[in-house]
């Protein structure tokens, strides 16, 4: 079964309640260890890092920062440094 935004998007608030839960400040998520847990890659028939990245993207908010985007914009080295709590 193909992966989906949604899955991403568990998988992505599951990080943020358990670094909450942690009282972390932040939380640093790489796209390639965040497709990992949800399953399908590193398959290269049935990956779906642009989508992984873009749910990551979408999850910004102010004070969240890219800490390192590949040259081609969505790939497994995607770092984004998230603010704790999430609003």
């Amino acid at each position: 079964m193909a992966v989906t935004a949604v899955d991403f998007q568990t998988e992505l608030d599951k990080i943020f309640q358990n670094a909450q839960k942690r009282n972390a400040q932040d939380i640093i998520v790489v796209s390639g260890e965040l497709h990992r847990r949800v399953g399908n890659y590193p398959d290269p028939k049935k990956h779906r890092m642009p989508i992984c990245c873009r749910v990551m993207r979408e999850n910004m908010k102010s004070g969240d920062s890219i800490l390192y985007a590949p040259p081609k914009g969505d790939g497994a080295s995607l770092e984004i440094k998230y603010l704790l709590p999430r609003r």
